[in-house]
């Protein structure tokens, strides 16, 4: 990863590297902030991490590092704040330095052989500290006793915190150092310590005197006080929360998102304050760490944006609900108007438990390392086991899809110039090209690639959403909504190929240039040489149809948008080679199907005509269904 001729990643996961580490060669890359070996097979001991004192993130789970950690290996490292160490084959203490990184947010230590206490880290901004699955022991420190229990399973001497194996008791002894003797003559009566009855000089009886027998029905009354005010606590607590809502806004044009469960400010109540200011009453420590555990809490991902909101400002926000049919999404899309202006796109999913937790938040992580302008980066994430959101920043303008076909009949549809369209390709192939190179351990790096996926922004822009999603979606529901599993040769053979987001972005690309919706319910296509070369069903309904089935020296007039305007020949020379490209994509036939690079390069060749910022307004006009034209364009088809 570069910025400005600087090297400032370096990310080699999956690639089968082994040996031993050496970073000092990096050293001279002075910019180099994030450097990632996951899932290799490196071995050895803990490289010299230290001669990259500037780094900001450390990946390097997966390997086959052992061997013990120095204690002064992370001294100087003022800037780390992501170190994954997770399966490998650490063994010792855990390094005391790190308790010193002073940014320090996400710490994955999980499956080695580390043994001793946990050291008590004190950072402020410290999210995640796993340990599961080492041979640690002794008491969780104060400052990671509010954390996930899961985070600490597998460790069968450690105790405390949100796990159900409670510390022992210290031993009990008097204040005074020796057991308390028989009082002479009762003094006035005491609500606390011990009754006393307990220290008795003999064993005789003694007869109760007035004064005793007044102590004992206060102390009475007091302790049936204390029990009938818990009972009144409990019952106003059980009352609020069956009066509460679902994790998330009920599905109205306007509804609030203080209507999203109250629980979320229950759930991290270590950084969360109480919305309604109603009850200050706490819960019980272990039910409260076990309500932490099994909910989460709001994580960001994004090195280079602060954390400019936390959960209660999301619970305060105005949420509007954006996108038509739910049903016919992957998630519940909402609009949350945040109190100082800002709006964030909260996406609610229900359908997202693939994965368990540690392989969730770790995907998330990677999707949060992705940076290609082109694409609409994830800010944040919400877990609880339910549900899911995720979190990006607000694009004003509408999908791709309602760009090209509005929003129904009588509803004006945008009427894009042939250059514009062209731009939007090429920017759907660069960020295509990009995730496949990022994310080369994916077999669908996209999975859901279509124009109402694809936002645009003020300069018309196109940016990709709901990508790298197939990993975390149940696959029932992924394979009912998402796009990659609609291709020919999951039809055919039952699984999904690397080609897959090919024969999405084919079906864009004819898309774009006829116009037309698409028909993603294809039949499959046969593999019999015969048939490789053009893929003919029997409806002629859906664009591969209609384009296989007409002559190419029709093309233009019947396959190409009647309402696409250009400029000369040129211009019609390559929205003919464009077609062509769309149906290399679209080879029904896998091993036929082009290759994504070839069909990225190809597109790159056609050049359009470069028109001035000043000019973008020239790229499309409105056209009405049979409604009037009297209606601003801009609010209607781009908003």
């Amino acid at each position: 990863m570069c910025h400005k001729g600087d090297v400032t990643g370096l990310q080699m996961e999956n690639m089968g590297l082994s040996g031993k580490l050496d970073l000092s060669p990096l050293k001279t890359l002075n910019v180099l902030r994030s450097v990632s070996f996951i899932d290799n097979q490196f071995a050895g001991p803990m490289p010299d991490v230290k001669v990259l004192s500037g780094l900001r993130a450390l990946f390097l789970s997966g390997n086959k590092f052992s061997g013990v950690i120095p204690a002064d290996a992370f001294v100087g490292m003022g800037s780390l704040k992501k170190l994954f160490l997770a399966k490998n084959n650490f063994s010792g203490p855990l390094p005391a330095s790190l308790a010193d990184v002073p940014k320090l947010f996400d710490l994955l230590l999980n499956d080695n052989k580390f043994t001793g206490k946990i050291p008590d880290f004190r950072q402020k901004e410290l999210q995640v500290v796993n340990v599961a699955n080492n041979e640690l022991e002794g008491e969780i420190p104060p400052s990671l006793k509010s954390m996930n229990a899961d985070l600490f399973a597998g460790n069968n001497k450690l105790c405390g915190g949100s796990l159900d194996n409670k510390c022992a008791a210290p031993p009990a002894s008097g204040k005074g150092g020796s057991p308390p003797s028989l009082p002479a003559t009762p003094a006035a009566p005491k609500t606390t310590g011990p009754p006393a009855d307990e220290a008795t000089e003999q064993d005789l009886p003694v007869e109760p005197t007035d004064g005793s027998m007044s102590s004992g029905v206060l102390v009475a009354c007091l302790g049936v006080m204390a029990i009938l005010g818990f009972l009144l606590m409990v019952i106003q607590r059980r009352r609020r929360e069956n009066n509460s809502e679902n994790f998330g806004p009920t599905i109205t044009k306007k509804p609030s998102m203080k209507k999203m469960k109250a629980e979320p400010a229950r759930v991290d109540a270590a950084r969360v304050s109480p919305q309604d200011g109603s009850s200050s009453t706490a819960v019980p420590a272990a039910a409260g760490t076990r309500k932490v555990a099994e909910q989460g809490r709001l994580t960001f991902v994004r090195e280079d944006r602060g954390r400019f909101f936390e959960l209660q400002d999301l619970l305060k926000a105005t949420a509007e609900v954006l996108g038509g049919n739910a049903g016919a999404n992957l998630g519940v899309c909402y609009r949350a108007s945040l109190t100082g202006g800002q709006s964030i796109v909260v996406k609610r999913f229900k359908e997202m438990n693939r994965v368990g937790r540690e392989d969730f938040e770790e995907h998330m992580r990677r999707l949060g390392r992705l940076s290609h302008p082109n694409l609409l980066p994830l800010v944040s994430y919400y877990y609880r086991k339910e549900e899911k959101l995720l979190m990006h920043d607000f694009v004003p303008n509408k999908s791709l899809a309602h760009l090209l076909h509005g929003e129904g009949s009588g509803v004006k549809k945008a009427v894009v110039h042939w250059t514009l369209r062209l731009k939007i390709i090429k920017g759907v192939a660069s960020a295509l090209s990009y995730m496949y190179d990022e994310l080369p351990m994916l077999t669908v790096p996209h999975g859901h690639l279509k124009s109402s996926n694809i936002l645009l922004d003020d300069h018309f822009q196109p940016l990709l959403t709901d990508y790298a999603l197939v990993p975390v979606m149940n696959q029932s529901h992924a394979a009912q909504l998402m796009m990659a599993f609609k291709s020919p040769e999951r039809k055919q053979f039952g699984k999904s190929s690397k080609k897959s987001d090919v024969w999405c972005l084919g079906l864009l690309i004819l898309e774009m240039v006829t116009g037309r919706p698409p028909s993603y319910d294809v039949k499959a296509a046969t593999a019999s040489p015969e048939h490789e070369q053009k893929q003919k069903p029997s409806t002629g309904d859906d664009l591969v149809g209609l384009v296989s089935s007409t002559p190419e020296e029709r093309w233009l007039t019947t396959v190409v948008d009647g309402d696409l305007k250009y400029d000369d020949e040129a211009d019609k020379e390559e929205m003919l080679k464009l077609i062509k490209i769309g149906m290399a994509c679209c080879e029904g036939n896998v091993d036929s199907r082009c290759e994504l690079k070839d069909a990225v390069d190809r597109i790159k060749e056609l050049k359009g005509k470069e028109r001035a910022d000043k000019e973008d307004n020239s790229f499309y006009s409105s056209v009405s269904d049979g409604a009037e034209r009297d209606e601003d364009f801009s609010n209607v088809a781009i908003h």
